[in-house]
């Protein structure tokens, strides 16, 4: 697009080779939270930044773990029919499938940016369901265009601007079917194209913070050092492997002579601290939550102890309640 649109001057040279659109569906239940929350669409559309050509498109369909029958509300809202996923891949197979994909699609080369409506699908979605399962993910998802930022500066429409109404809003029609991740990604894809052909240059919005380090007063927790090589297009987060851990958990799903082993923080099996303060309702036990992510108050390193509250946004913790957090860890 830099080459053809500068002939027609509109639009501008952009600081990445390719964008790639995501879109994910997850399993859900009408007017409640279901925990855990599982990936159950995997999409993605790849833009060519320099001619703003959609290049190719990926899809596939996973299996959720913990809810394996899909609610009817779930199956009406996306499409996804319960066969897709009893069909589908595991989502650490769905990862490299996905990464195959993009380096053969971008012949191996070149800079990349992921983009997404919002910052749900990379800061909430695939970030928390990664760490709960011990799942490596590649780095180029650590960090993301939220293109609604971008949208707003350009077109204006504060406030909670829908998807089909921003790409409405920016004279095109919407294609295909809404909550459909795959054409959901379309769309986006071609509100991203519409916008760089304004002018706009798209930069980073999103990205997650890198984890703090955990201070123990015996002995420093072991660093494992990753086997990526140096590798920049897959360099993932550290994940935290939890107490009782299999192995298969640390086991990197890429696989090959180029499997990525991230790094771990080896969680010392010993008995809580006695001078740490338990927010779990007993002397015996501390609560650890196990996910990280920006909030209101910060960011939120783990292990620790919580105070009350669990930040993933899934709501409050209490002694009386219990942990309503999936991503709570309990050590005795």
């Amino acid at each position: 697009m830099a080459a053809i649109m500068a002939a027609r001057g509109q639009g501008q040279v952009q600081d990445f080779d390719f964008f790639v659109v995501v879109d994910f569906e997850a399993t859900c239940v009408k007017d409640a939270r279901i925990f855990p929350q599982e990936i159950i669409e995997f999409p993605a559309v790849l833009v060519d930044g320099a001619t703003g050509r959609i290049e190719s498109a990926f899809r596939r369909y996973v299996r959720p773990k913990h809810h394996l029958v899909l609610t009817q509300f779930c199956r009406e809202l996306t499409g996804i029919r319960q066969e897709d996923v009893d069909g589908g891949v595991d989502l650490g197979e769905a990862l490299c499938m996905h990464d195959s994909w993009l380096k053969a699609a971008t012949a191996g080369g070149g800079s990349l940016a992921v983009v997404t409506w919002g910052d749900w699908d990379c800061r909430i979605m695939l970030e928390s369901e990664c760490r709960f399962k011990g799942i490596e993910k590649p780095s180029y998802f650590d960090r993301w265009i939220n293109l609604r930022v971008p949208f707003q500066a350009a077109l204006g429409g504060g406030g909670r601007v829908t998807l089909q109404e921003a790409v409405r809003a920016a004279g095109l029609d919407w294609e295909g079917r809404l909550h459909c991740g795959l054409d959901d990604a379309r769309n986006t894809a071609r509100l991203l194209v519409e916008l760089m052909r304004r002018g706009v240059k798209m930069t980073i919005t999103g990205s997650l913070a890198p984890p703090l380090p955990i201070q123990q007063k015996e002995q420093p927790p072991h660093l494992l050092t990753s086997s990526c090589g140096g590798s920049s297009a897959l360099a993932p987060l550290p994940m935290i492997q939890q107490k009782q851990q299999s192995p298969q958990l640390r086991t990197s799903p890429f696989g090959g002579s180029s499997a990525l082993a991230p790094p771990l923080i080896q969680q010392k099996q010993q008995p809580p601290q006695p001078h740490m303060i338990s927010p779990c309702g007993g002397s015996s036990a501390t609560c650890f939550c196990y996910c990280r992510v920006p909030t209101r108050g910060g960011v939120v390193s783990v292990p620790g102890p919580m105070q009350g509250k669990c930040f993933f946004g899934c709501g409050n913790w209490t002694p009386a309640m219990g942990p309503v957090c999936p991503y709570f860890v309990w050590t005795n």
